[in-house]
């Protein structure tokens, strides 16, 4: 009679089992054939609309990046992800920018009677927020142009730069990521460079790095340009002067000032005009959670939807980060078409104004659309878009988190995956990520590693031609996978 028992108990386990056994490969099934309808031809196709021509390099702040905002938007619209801020898919915020109307230009004499007139986008670009107007003057080279009494540091010692043009370099003499660098960081923000180039006196500059960055300021009757250091070791050349020692000298913090000789000339034309009171938005869109309790936590993907613009030809801004929004654009259409739903809240947000500083990273972190500490992770892309495998960023801190995107990986793409551990960073922030994570966020950055085609960064050539889409096919497969487990891993705890 006992053994009679034993096997109706087990008959009637094996029974029980069946149903859950067969919900769950039906779910499964489910999540696989929607796996399967990310597309990069139609990826692609995101990043070729968000490149193109109409939106004029997405300039946060300028009515082109408002387009292309609107358009993002209008694809959540059509595949059913919900606006996210009251209703809206906007999260507006103040955003100043220059227009720049032409490429400019950027004439050198190396002395009396002699002129060169350097070459758009390979010698020289414009400055994305110069004054516009013309200006001439000799050179003065103010290294990292900082002025910081309580660092005993001062590259404006003893050097008169009133009325002249200033060479000045990007970045800090120091360089290791501890306490001693938070002290330099706030010299760090070519902002304050500029306005301590202004404060002492300097008309105009050439800044050393030939890169399209509106991260900069508008100042009044301030005009500039960015040069390539192949230009600026010829200045130093025709000045007698050696440029590696000088930067030699500059790592030492030795603050190697001077000007150079009087027949040595520059003059610098922009034509812009300065937009002070301008705003720009983030576009955000989500899918509600399933669960009446779990719903109230929310995991975050986002991107960076702005780019560099247009200083006189267009700034397609194709792999920075037309690709990165695609990538979320192809995740964001398969949770919405998804038969299988996120337990937990899954947040989009294209973010705008961070190729300016961060903006809009910065107004979401201080205007939160879900409470902090409800928040599970927040996943970063920028540039994902052109290589054969993946880096995540804080992966291996977070391996809770991380095993979701790593069995992904390891059962349906099979791509190389690399993941390092959280390290504070006491440097300037640089991406997105580090406002989400300073207000409290578990944040990872999703890059590609093994680059296909070379990186144009912040340079006219960033076109799509210059993408990979398999690998953004995959990213937006890592990331529908990935994510879509997280909000249903019931084991984690919110921080």
């Amino acid at each position: 009679m006992s053994c009679h028992k034993n096997i109706l108990l087990l008959l009637f386990i094996v029974f029980v089992a069946l149903p859950a056994t067969a919900q769950k490969t039906a779910e499964t099934e489910q999540i696989l054939k929607t796996f399967h309808t990310i597309s990069s031809h139609e990826i692609l196709k995101f990043a070729e609309e968000l490149s193109s021509d109409k939106y004029k390099g997405r300039l946060s702040g300028s009515p082109e990046y408002l387009h292309a905002a609107e358009w993002c938007a209008s694809k959540f619209k059509e595949w059913g992800v919900l606006p996210a801020n009251n209703g809206s898919y906007f999260q507006y915020f103040p955003n100043e920018y220059s227009e720049v109307f032409s490429k400019g230009s950027v004439t050198y004499s190396p002395k009396k009677n002699k002129e060169i007139q350097l070459l758009f986008s390979g010698d020289y670009l414009p400055g994305s927020n110069s004054a516009s107007g013309t200006v001439s003057g000799n050179l003065v080279y103010v290294g990292y142009g900082i002025t910081a009494p309580e660092l005993n540091y001062d590259d404006y010692k003893n050097i008169d730069v009133k009325g002249k043009i200033i060479l000045l370099e990007s970045g800090i003499p120091y360089t290791k990521n501890d306490t001693t660098l938070a002290k330099w960081t706030p010299y760090a923000y070519h902002r304050y460079k500029f306005r301590n180039a202004v404060k002492h006196g300097a008309a105009g500059m050439l800044y050393i790095g030939k890169l399209a960055n509106p991260n900069t300021v508008n100042l009044e009757n301030f005009i500039y340009a960015h040069i390539d250091p192949k230009i600026a070791e010829r200045i130093f050349s025709d000045g007698a002067k050696n440029y590696t020692e000088i930067k030699k000298e500059l790592s030492e913090m030795k603050s190697p000032s001077f000007a150079f000789p009087e027949n040595q000339k520059v003059t610098i034309t922009a034509k812009t005009n300065y937009f002070p009171d301008a705003k720009a938005c983030n576009v955000v869109g989500m899918i509600e959670g399933s669960d009446p309790v779990l719903k109230n936590e929310v995991i975050i993907v986002g991107g960076h939807l702005d780019g560099q613009g247009y200083l006189g030809e267009i700034f397609p801004s194709a792999l920075d980060n037309a690709s990165g929004v695609a990538d979320i654009l192809g995740a964001a259409k398969a949770f919405a078409h998804s038969e299988v739903k996120p337990k937990r809240t899954v947040l989009f947000i294209l973010i705008g104004g961070e190729e300016c500083g961060l903006y809009g990273s910065k107004f979401y972190a201080e205007n939160p659309l879900f409470p902090v500490k409800k928040t599970i992770l927040m996943v970063n892309l920028d540039m994902v878009g052109n290589g054969r495998g993946f880096h995540i960023a804080n992966g291996k801190s977070f391996p809770e988190l991380f095993s979701h995107f790593e069995t992904v990986n390891n059962h349906y793409l099979h791509r190389k995956m690399a993941a390092s551990e959280w390290r504070k960073n006491y440097g300037r922030p640089r991406s997105d990520a580090s406002n989400f994570e300073n207000a409290g966020i578990t944040t990872f950055s999703l890059y590609t590693s093994e680059s296909v085609f070379p990186v144009h960064y912040h340079q006219t050539l960033d076109k799509t031609d210059v993408l990979t889409p398999e690998i953004m096919e995959d990213a937006a497969k890592l990331l529908y996978l990935g994510i879509l487990g997280i909000a249903n891993d019931e084991t984690i705890q919110v921080n």
